[in-house]
């Protein structure tokens, strides 16, 4: 009976024992590195949204002054292109607080 418990006993502490030889600081990088490039990244993610709407935004003003073409669809295209809009501004606002975050907490 003991020796079933001797074995996982053994296999645990062979375990624990190689990871003590492990170096601790061995992926330490630079942090402050990696938020200033997190940082960049969702501010050049905010400066794409910003492109996308505002072609939305032509879009949106083609819908409004040639009514015309689009007939009956136009206040459903007008819609779309609104939301779409709101979305991506919502996304800009939530990048630009996560890069600003980000470079508070790296320093």
């Amino acid at each position: 009976m003991t020796f079933k418990l001797l074995i996982p006993l053994a296999l645990a502490q062979c375990l624990l024992s190689a990871c003590s030889f492990m170096e601790p600081h061995a992926m330490d990088v630079d942090l402050d590195v990696q938020h200033t490039a997190l940082a960049k990244h969702f501010e050049e993610e905010a400066s794409e949204l910003q492109a996308k709407i505002e072609e939305h935004q032509k879009f949106l003003n083609q819908f409004e002054t040639k009514r015309y073409l689009y007939g009956r669809h136009a206040n459903d295209l007008k819609a779309h292109s609104q939301e779409v809009i709101d979305l991506y501004q919502q996304a800009i606002t939530a990048n630009r607080d996560m890069a600003e975050m980000v470079r508070g907490a790296g320093h």
